[in-house]
């Protein structure tokens, strides 16, 4: 079953494909996005990565949680739903 990761601290200069790059080191990801300003098109600093499994989630947390990723220190922990506003 699919796991989608939370990933925040990440330089503005991280892409939706360098971001699927990097963590296709852990496991299969099914999916990746590198949030960004509706009005300015930049990164808020922050995304979501979808991995194949649970394992292969659980191994991209080891694996990046704390790590240098583009010169930032990036934060990896498991999504939660989006609260309503």
């Amino acid at each position: 079953m699919e796991k989608k990761l939370y990933v925040g601290n990440l330089s503005y200069d991280t892409t939706t494909d360098s971001l699927k790059e990097a963590f296709s080191q852990a496991g299969t990801v099914e999916d990746a996005i590198v949030i960004s300003d509706k009005m300015s098109g930049r990164s808020k600093g922050f995304g979501f990565v979808t991995m194949a499994t649970e394992d292969e989630a659980k191994a991209a947390i080891e694996m990046f949680d704390g790590k240098e990723l583009d010169g930032r220190e990036i934060r990896v922990n498991e999504a939660r739903p989006m609260e309503p506003r």
